[in-house]
């Protein structure tokens, strides 16, 4: 039997809201340029967006993640370690399609709209995709259930997830103590993975725990004498809902379409700047000649 839980995300609406509202308060006082009206504008509707398109496809998500559970290896119970496991492994899984949605295309097209911005505020925690059902992003959960974790219990930690993401999304917070950097993600760890310099690029992919950047080497720590530019490498340069929400996916049907037969699905499942005559640079270009420019700087001052 398939149990019922509420949208954790529901409830934290108003908290939302009232964090976003003392945010401003803070930015006005202290740098007002921090939040931009249009661009602020966008984020919402991108987030109301988001929760339209969610309501239209949740049924059909739930259905399939129920329909994994009737496959599942064994049956998972409701006790208190099993919360515990659950939102661990939800996390992994989220890293798991956080980087895909950094290193693949197909998942970018629906993921780029959150990294659109080029301000970091609470308000960009709000511009969510419209599109994550076409880009297939819930399949990343799917191993969850077949384990044996109910759909219900599994959607539920996704939710807590997603609350918990919401407040490293400023600017107004500097760093934690230590441990708690170790160990948590921060807004110092948040701002880096919205970062567009070059020793940013493709990092600190975590939900709720860095561990994971840790572990599989993806980690990288905000310094001190760089400031951090945000948006995406190619900035979009407009507040267009529509070019938001669907201007990658635009992108990659116009590459698809002129690029030779056998080079068409790389246009779909290589990074994000790739191209088969060499033309644009993928992140991990970007950051090799900047590495390299490093390196260079460094052996001209030893020498």
């Amino acid at each position: 039997m398939i149990e019922k839980l509420p949208n954790p995300v529901d409830y934290a609406v108003p908290g939302f809201v009232l964090l976003i509202l003392l945010e401003m308060l803070w930015v006005w006082r202290r740098a007002p340029e921090k939040y931009e009206p249009r661009d602020t504008l966008t984020s919402l509707a991108m987030g109301f967006g988001s929760t339209i398109a969610g309501a239209l496809v949740g049924a059909m998500v739930f259905g399939l993640a129920v329909a994994a559970y009737h496959y599942r290896l064994a049956t998972i119970p409701f006790a208190w370690w099993a919360w515990i496991a659950c939102f661990l492994l939800d996390d992994l899984a989220y890293y798991a399609f956080h980087r895909s949605a950094h290193r693949v295309r197909w998942f970018w097209a629906s993921h780029v709209n959150h990294h659109t911005s080029q301000h970091y505020n609470l308000s960009t925690a709000l511009r969510q995709t419209w599109t994550g059902f076409f880009a297939l992003s819930f399949i990343f959960r799917l191993p969850l259930m077949l384990i044996g974790f109910d759909p219900a219990m599994v959607f539920f930690c996704g939710g807590v997830n997603l609350i918990y993401q919401f407040w490293i999304h400023t600017e107004a917070i500097d760093r934690f103590p230590r441990w708690f950097e170790a160990v948590m993600n921060t807004p110092s760890h948040h701002r880096v993975h919205h970062a567009t310099n070059p020793r940013y690029l493709d990092c600190n992919y975590a939900g709720v725990f860095i561990i994971w950047d840790r572990m599989f080497g993806t980690f990288t720590r905000e310094v001190e004498d760089e400031r951090i530019r945000y948006g995406i490498v190619k900035q979009l340069g407009s507040f267009n809902l529509l070019w938001v929400a669907f201007h990658e996916w635009i992108g990659i049907a116009r590459d698809v379409w002129r690029a030779p037969w056998r080079h068409k699905l790389g246009y779909l499942w290589r990074p994000p700047g790739w191209s088969h005559d060499g033309s644009r640079e993928t992140s991990d270009m970007i950051k090799a000649r900047w590495q390299e420019k490093q390196a260079w700087k460094s052996s001209t001052l030893s020498s």
